[in-house]
């Protein structure tokens, strides 16, 4: 069964989820708006791959920029710094899929409180901790402060 949250302004739809099962794997589908991404980031657990349905992307990984499309995949290591931003004028649809899974029910929980980015920072982190997700810096396009 699939469940759709809303974060942020983006939907999340959660396709495959490893939360309180044997799934080694989670995944979900995203509809993410032009010019949003969220802050730098680590996943101390688990492997993220990207398949970017429609629109284009600018990841950011380890210090190297990196463009995709529709069409095209990025496969971000355990361990491996990183963020993204939508570019262009129109919003884009990801296909994101986390080996282990467990992490998608990240969106539901911090939907649930209505936490933003960035007024909610702490909250949030405190709450990444438990998926293993450590904040390391802003979002691309905003300066560290």
């Amino acid at each position: 069964m699939t469940t759709t949250t809303n974060w942020n302004g983006m939907d999340y739809t959660i396709l495959l989820s490893g939360e309180g099962s044997p799934q080694s794997i989670g995944a979900f589908a995203s509809l993410d708006d032009a010019g949003k991404g969220p802050p730098r980031h680590i996943h101390h657990d688990a492997d993220e791959s990207f398949y970017i349905l429609a629109g284009e992307v600018e990841f950011w990984v380890a210090g190297e920029t990196r463009y995709a499309k529709a069409g095209e995949m990025l496969m971000v290591p355990k361990g491996t710094e990183h963020c993204f931003r939508i570019i262009g004028d129109t919003p884009a649809r990801m296909l994101t899929i986390m080996t282990p899974g467990g992490f998608e029910q990240f969106f539901v929980e911090v939907a649930s409180e209505n936490l933003r980015i960035p007024q909610d920072m702490v909250r949030i982190s405190e709450i990444g901790v438990k998926y293993d997700l450590e904040f390391t810096g802003p979002p691309l396009g905003v300066a560290a402060e």
